[in-house]
């Protein structure tokens, strides 16, 4: 990253060893890109795992509402550019990227909003002594969807910036991808966020299949007539349609950017074509791909063979 503020050097490559070791899915397409923009994604990335990160650690939920409300204030303060936000490495990189890219930092207060919203959640939880589904309907989780997914989305595209976009499409594209992408998040982690006190799956939904998640005495999830699995597979079909129209966006792009969103979403889109082929999988564990299958995956997306 060339910059003549060694403090700002010094936070990008915070921000890059960041996600370099926490982005498992992500690291493989961002590391397409050229190194200017890497960099700038890299601290886009690095805020949004904080704000994450806060709803997800252990502790007080009026302790995570002061740190969310704190965060929210910093974020507040991007738009000056360096100098406004102190010696934070990932929030001095993410204003510097913000000077050099129109990334959209009212997104970063949309992910405080979503994460705010789990936080809620965990506080029913607590209360009632059982995880309930917060989202009565398809309808509801897409806002949530679009809080924490969406919202990272259109940051992307803010670091992307795009090659044509005559119909001014691109930032409800990316959003769309990034529905897709927590829809897959959702399926993939459903035992993984029950045994949280956390339940994604709509209300509505859940319902009218006759389902009740909980887990059976082995620790897997309980689906004694496959009403769970066909449940999940049908949210994989819809999840796919999505990707359809989310990757609409990659025409858009400029080849490294379209290859970086064709690899973050293939290997996603992958993970989801396997929930959907045996939605048991998800049962007793955290479904993943091999590094072999990411490494292919960001391969084929460089060279356009995942398009």
């Amino acid at each position: 990253m060339a910059t003549t503020d060694v403090r700002v050097s010094r936070a990008y490559a915070t921000c890059e060893a960041i996600t370099r070791t926490q982005a498992r899915n992500f690291h493989y397409g961002i590391r397409l890109l050229p190194p200017e923009r890497r960099a700038a994604l890299c601290a886009v990335y690095a805020l949004a795992r904080r704000i994450d990160d806060i709803g997800d650690e252990h502790g007080e939920t009026a302790a995570k509402r002061a740190a969310l409300a704190a965060l929210r204030a910093q974020v507040g303060l991007l738009p000056d550019g360096p100098g406004g936000v102190g010696d934070d490495p990932v929030l001095l990189a993410v204003a510097d990227a913000a000077r050099r890219h129109p990334v959209p930092i009212a997104a970063f207060g949309e992910l405080v909003d979503g994460v705010e919203a789990d936080v809620t959640a965990d506080e029913t939880a607590a209360r009632t002594g059982a995880p309930a589904a917060p989202y009565g309907s398809f309808d509801d989780l897409l806002w949530y969807c679009r809080c924490v997914a969406g919202s990272v989305g259109r940051l992307c595209l803010g670091v992307f910036g795009t090659r044509t976009d005559p119909a001014g499409d691109a930032a409800r594209l990316a959003d769309t991808l990034g529905l897709a992408l927590q829809q897959t998040n959702i399926l993939r982690d459903i035992r993984e966020d029950l045994v949280h006190g956390r339940i994604y799956l709509p209300a509505d939904e859940l319902a009218a299949a006759g389902v009740t998640l909980r887990l059976r005495g082995d620790g897997a999830l309980d689906d004694p007539d496959g009403a769970l699995a066909d449940l999940v597979r049908d949210a994989a079909h819809r999840a796919r349609a999505f990707y359809a129209e989310g990757l609409e966006l990659v025409p858009l792009l400029d080849r490294r950017s379209a290859a970086c969103t064709t690899a973050m979403a293939g290997i996603y889109r992958h993970l989801l074509d396997d929930i959907a082929a045996d939605p048991r999988r998800v049962y007793d564990r955290r479904l993943s791909l091999s590094g072999r299958q990411k490494a292919l995956v960001a391969a084929r997306a460089l060279t356009g063979w995942g398009r």
